[in-house]
Parts: C-alpha cells; structure tokens; sequence
C-alpha cells in the first residue's frame, strides 16, 4: 500500500497518537531539568526503569509468538540498533545541551525529519512530496519563532550546536528503523527491545562519566520514574504504535510539535514566558503539520 493510502485508510487516529506521544516526550526537557541526577545517569534511567512496565505490556499483549514475528530472527537486528540510535540521541544531545544553549540543541535536533527523508530515497527510493517539504519548513520555521528568543549564535558554541545536528541524524535513525520495524512487530516488542538495548548502551556511559547513579530523595526517584512513564514509555510508545501507520517523513515532520508541548509545559509548572510570538510559532507548526498531511493524503 501506497504511503497516502495508508494514512487514508487508517483515518486520523494514529496521527492522534503521534501528536498525543509528542506532547508526552514535551515533558522530558521538564523532568530532565529537575532531575537530581547527571544528564547521562537520567538518561539511562528513562530507559531502564521503563523496562519493567514495558515488559508487563509485552506479557500483556502476547506479542512474542510468531504472529507477532517472535524474539528470534533477522528482524530483531534493526530493532537492536534502534536501540543504539536512541541512546546515542539521548547521549550527543544531552551533551550539546552543556556546550550549546538548549534552544539551539534542540532545534537543531528537530532537523530530523530531512535525514529521514533521505534516508527513505536514498534505501527505499521514495519520492519526497514538495508539500511535505514546505510542510517540515513551516512547522520548522514555527519551532524556531516559538524558541527565538533563547538562540544564540556565537562561534564559541558551534562545537555544540555540531552535536545539537548530530542528535538529530541519530533520532531519524531511530525513527526510520522504528517505523520499517513495526510492519514486523508489534508496538510493545519494539518499545522493550529498542528500550533494553538503550539502556544496556547508556549505562556504561554514566559509569565512565562518574555521575552518580542513585537520587538521594523519593522526589528524585518520582522525577525519574515520570520520565520513564510518562515520556518514554506512554510518549515513545504512542510514537511507535503511530509509526506502523503513517509514512516516517511524515511522522517525523508531526514530531515538531514536541517544541510547542515542551512551551507550554514549562509556561504551567516552570512559570516560564509564553507570549504572542510563542503563540504565532505554535500555529505555524501546527500549519506545517496540517500542510505535510495533506500532501501524505496524495497532495503535491
């Protein structure tokens, strides 16, 4: 089936669970920051303590037989990597975030949807939509309006804005590996597996970055266990059962929303300014996110 076809079979459900997943993975910048633990040692725990709910869901969903494609086969090698890419995600951006400001970090991050694209006509040869194309510029543009006020440009900090790029070449590798996946396997085997493989792959990483692994308070353990909950596995799941259904470029393009969710989230709990210019962002992106969908349904 076509891409277009795809998305207009399905209806808009899935589009809502991209959107609903987006808005989830906005809370991260949020437990992130108050979190008591090093930005690697946080990482890991939103992958590892989400281990234990995720594998009730896969026990729950009975995916691991062969309907489901199974535990064992060729297939299992792409959710591995998917795996590695999401940690390597989290690992570069959440260094560029101590170099850059996490403005620039994370909207060069959200290039993503232009290395999912390619990759898409450089392996499987798909044709980018020149509606999908003005629909990532303007829901780019919106993201960059809604965080104008916190860019900065200084050659001092273009080593970070470097690894704020490369995070995003490592979340479209996680995006387009997720969603070609997913014709395989079932949302809940792809969330344990890419999540067990993230957190085998990040905690060496915070042993050798010498943060300390274990909060000192229940708060710290409740931010945590948000994070892993809330923003991994209910965000990143929904993003994942949303992928079987809509074209990757696509999905990748709705995933700019996440900036908007992650403004409005810091203007209610953080107190943080939102104001019209915030807002005119806001529209744009979701313009964009309207314009790539209409081109997904068989537009230009």
């Amino acid at each position: 089936m076509s891409d277009a076809g795809m998305v207009e079979r399905r209806g808009r459900f899935p589009l809502a669970a991209l959107l609903a997943g987006a808005t989830a993975i906005g809370l991260a910048p949020i437990f992130v920051r108050l979190s008591e633990l090093g930005p690697t040692a946080t990482a890991f725990h939103r992958q590892f303590l989400s281990l234990p709910v995720l594998a009730l869901w896969l026990s729950w969903a009975r995916v691991a037989g062969p309907a489901a494609g199974g535990i064992p086969g060729r297939g299992m090698h792409a959710l591995f990597a998917a795996g590695l890419f999401f940690a390597a995600d989290l690992a570069v951006w959440h260094r560029a975030i101590g170099i850059t400001s996490v403005a620039n970090a994370t909207l060069l991050a959200n290039f993503a949807p232009v290395f999912v694209a390619a990759a898409g006509w450089l392996w499987w040869r798909e044709r980018v939509r020149s509606g999908l194309a003005l629909g990532f510029l303007l829901a780019f543009g919106g993201a960059a309006v809604l965080m104008a006020h916190s860019l900065t440009l200084d050659t001092r900090r273009l080593g970070g804005d470097a690894l704020g790029l490369l995070t995003a070449v490592f979340y479209a590798g996680y995006l387009t590996l997720v969603a070609r996946s997913r014709s395989r396997y079932a949302t809940a085997i792809v969330m344990f597996v890419t999540s067990a493989a993230s957190a085998a792959a990040l905690l060496p990483l915070a042993l050798l970055s010498g943060e300390n692994l274990v909060p000192a308070t229940t708060r710290g353990w409740l931010v945590l266990s948000g994070l892993a909950f809330v923003s991994h596995a209910a965000g990143q799941g929904l993003i994942a059962y949303a992928l079987a259904h809509l074209p990757a470029a696509f999905g990748a393009v709705s995933l700019l929303w996440q900036p908007v969710a992650a403004a409005l989230f810091a203007f209610l709990i953080l107190d943080e300014p939102l104001g019209a210019w915030q807002l005119a962002g806001a529209a744009l992106v979701l313009s964009g996110i309207a314009t790539a969908r209409n081109a997904s349904l068989g537009g230009r």
